[in-house]
């Protein structure tokens, strides 16, 4: 009889808890330190493999809950500090809140400098002020210089002492085991669909309602937590603490295991931990034997070694072992508990028939020298369809980021809801009922399509981080997930709705993208090129989609290339060349307009077709 691969976890821990007790000292301490490990190597993954952020300096975050909680156990002047007959025992404790609070703040302070950094920049960062960090650790007198503090007490409770790997293992292995269970759950929920959407892009975030700069701060200050709890269980698990175990050599080791693992995935953190660890042991038992104890030969063969496995396992071992082990496992099909009470998600009341809710006022944007718009006044009323229509060139793509909150005009005024919007994000147009697709698709790949559409939900939802991983926001997840189904439906991709949207033709996935704009109850919607890449009968489908939602009362501003499908479906149009509007009005008006058919060059043509 097969079984799931939950099944097979669960027996797997409960193999390791049988038999934990009678596996030799030595074991139970190297199993230690890979749950050690884990434990920062699966906030990397959260940070790298999800998010898109490198991270070098996690063992400075290590080394802060570390000697956090040194220097409250064995500081005579925290000793002072605290009132008379205060317990002994309760000193680690104390020791890993001020870890906490100390690891907090300057992961905020660090994260808020370095992630505007993009590129290569950002990594280099991290190793900075990891070695920054490292160097204070060795040059503070209070810490103990470079020779440490020693006297670490072991962790109590009540009667009972963890002071050996005997003991404090399980205890390492069940913060972990619970720190996965909280992350899945957190990438499991609304907000682990924001996170995911950080490393597909910010701007597709942006649109959605993602504050993207606080999100990659969050996360990285979760990253940052979760190696300080590392280092408080390691000072008390080796009651001796100093700068070695956490310099930038050891930050890369972290992210390795990570990598290596598979940086998507949170048990590649613990598969990561467990093979470099194990690999670091053996080389150091064996190299010398070989080679001579004169020189740090295991180094080398490790980074050689590192070099092969990324380049054989570009994601990591964890995805290629799930791929061997699926032909003996069977799929989990567990459905979500139906329990949970219906919760209403955010409604928002549109406005009525004929009202403007989107204008432009004498909207310019300059790129230099170069006019890429000129003073373009337009508006976009509820209950129709605006077409924006111009030769390639003519400034619609600058023009259309700009009413949709991703450039900033250089001068004039953009209007959303009455609102000015004038250096507003597009986060905050997204909020005001502004919905809206892209020119090149921007979608999850990876993610299936019902995951995609329902980001498009993300301001509908309220529930946050520490709702997730506890799984308190099941009902507004089951809310948002009937949503995203229900917009999948309307736009003819039911059966698809659980595929992979990189598996999807590009016109389908232009319909996804719509789909995903609709789950956030817009009262303006943006579509960018929506035909291309459609045939006749889906562009047939498409048209009674659009011709609904005008009935509804949307508006909805279509730029397009395909004159057959605008003449047959905007109520309104306006003409774009060099930047400039040349006309504007209904389309037999702008099919007889001179300058639009000298605009075309030749697209007349396509207009008299497009008439007939």
């Amino acid at each position: 009889m097969m079984i799931t691969s939950r099944q097979l976890t669960l027996a797997g821990i409960a193999a390791l808890a049988l038999v934990w007790g009678l596996l030799p000292e030595f074991t139970l301490t190297v199993m230690s330190y890979i749950g050690l490990y884990a434990l920062v190597a699966a906030g990397l993954v959260m940070l790298t493999g999800v998010g898109g952020m490198t991270s070098f300096g996690q063992a400075a975050f290590v080394g802060l809950g570390a000697y956090a909680t040194a220097w409250v156990c064995t500081s005579p002047w925290v000793a002072a500090w605290l009132p008379a007959g205060f317990p002994r025992a309760l000193l680690p404790w104390v020791g890993l809140l001020l870890g906490l609070l100390v690891t907090y703040g300057v992961a905020r302070f660090l994260g808020s400098v370095t992630l505007r950094l993009s590129g290569h920049y950002l990594p280099l960062g991290t190793i900075a002020w990891g070695l920054s960090i490292y160097y204070i650790f060795g040059n503070l007198d209070v810490l103990g210089g470079f020779t440490g503090i020693t006297g670490l007490p072991p962790l109590t409770l009540g009667s009972l002492s963890f002071a050996t790997p005997l003991y404090l293992g399980p205890v390492i292995w069940g913060v972990l085991l619970l720190a996965l269970w909280a992350l899945h759950n957190l990438l499991d929920s609304r907000e682990g669909r924001a996170i995911r959407a950080l490393k597909g892009g910010r701007v597709m975030a942006e649109s959605m309602g993602v504050d993207t700069a606080h999100y990659r701060i969050k996360l990285f200050v979760l990253a940052a937590l979760l190696a300080a709890l590392s280092g408080w269980l390691y000072a008390h698990l080796q009651r001796f603490v100093n700068p070695t175990p956490f310099n930038i050599n050891i930050g890369i080791e972290y992210l390795f295991m990570a990598v290596v693992g598979g940086a998507g995935y949170l048990w590649g953190a613990v598969l990561g931990a467990l093979l470099i660890t194990l690999l670091k042991e053996q080389l150091q038992d064996w190299l010398p034997r070989l080679l001579g104890s004169s020189g740090n030969f295991e180094i080398i063969v490790f980074g050689l070694l590192m070099l092969v496995v990324l380049q054989r396992f570009a994601d990591g071992l964890w995805p290629r072992l799930n791929h061997w082990s699926a032909r003996w496992l069977r799929p989990d099909t567990r459905q979500a508990a139906p329990s949970v009470r219906p919760v209403t998600l955010a409604q928002r009341t549109l406005p009525p028939a004929g009202e403007v809710i989107l204008q432009s006022r004498d909207v310019s944007r300059r790129f230099g020298g170069l006019l890429a718009n000129d003073a373009v006044n337009m508006t976009l009323k509820a209950g129709e369809v605006h077409a924006l229509i111009g030769p390639n060139g003519a400034g619609k793509s600058t023009f259309f980021n700009m009413i949709s909150g991703v450039d900033t005009p250089s001068s004039g005024e953009v209007r959303l809801m009455g609102a000015v919007m004038q250096g507003k994000p597009s986060r905050e147009f997204a909020a005001l009922g502004l919905g809206r697709t892209f020119q090149h698709v921007r979608l999850l790949g990876q993610r299936s399509v019902l995951e995609n559409v329902a980001l498009g939900a993300h301001r509908r939802g309220r529930q946050g981080w520490i709702a997730s991983m506890l799984r308190l926001d099941r009902a507004e997840e089951a809310a948002i997930l009937a949503e995203a189904r229900r917009q999948i439906e309307r736009c003819g991709l039911g059966d698809l709705a659980d595929r992979p949207a990189a598996s999807l033709a590009l016109g389908q996935q232009r319909v996804v993208e719509i789909a995903r704009a609709l789950a956030g109850q817009p009262a303006a919607l943006l579509l960018d090129e929506p035909a291309a890449g459609l045939r006749h009968l889906e562009k047939q489908a498409l048209a009674v989609l659009l011709d609904q939602l005008r009935s509804e009362g949307l508006g909805i501003l279509v730029v397009e290339h395909d004159m057959e499908f605008v003449m047959n479906l905007a109520d309104r149009i306006t003409v774009l060349e060099f930047g400039a509007v040349i006309a504007e009005g209904t389309p037999a008006q702008v099919q007889a307009n001179p300058r639009v058919l000298d605009a075309y060059l030749g697209g007349s043509d396509d207009l008299a077709g497009a008439a007939a």
